[in-house]
């Protein structure tokens, strides 16, 4: 069995989140796992998601409204016991001082350029002890 891995992707635009999806494909890299996707459109479905568990890596936009991505990526790693790395979408690159702030284990820039964003989600899950592995 293949090792399966489940990708959380918080924002409030569709588009961003099938940004993600497409970047990512089946897995984001040959060594990588099968990736899985729970999305998520508002913060409080966040939590209820990290709440059930399961959850390998969140992949969170920084520019969502009304609770943008840095907010609550340093919310759930204060309140989320054992939280998963969180890949952090950054609208500037100038706010890469806010994903250090933030606590973010990566960030990379909108719009998401495939190449770097797989290359980003493939180390953080080369990390995680995965189903199947």
């Amino acid at each position: 069995m293949q090792p399966t891995a489940t990708v959380l992707v918080y924002s409030d635009d569709a588009n961003t989140r099938e940004q993600v999806r497409l970047a990512t494909g089946r897995r984001p890299a040959p060594d990588a796992p099968l990736v899985e996707f729970v999305e998520c459109a508002t913060p409080q479905a966040v939590l209820r998601e990290l709440d059930r568990g399961g959850i390998d890596v969140c992949v969170l936009d920084g520019e969502a409204v009304p609770m943008g991505g840095m907010g609550l990526c340093r919310q759930i790693k204060d309140e989320i016991y054992n939280c998963p790395p969180v890949l952090l979408l950054m609208g500037r690159p100038q706010d890469a001082w806010l994903a250090t702030w933030s606590r973010a284990d990566a960030a990379v820039p909108l719009p998401v350029d495939p190449v770097e964003f797989a290359s980003a989600l493939a180390s953080l899950l080369r990390g995680r002890k995965l189903v199947g592995a």
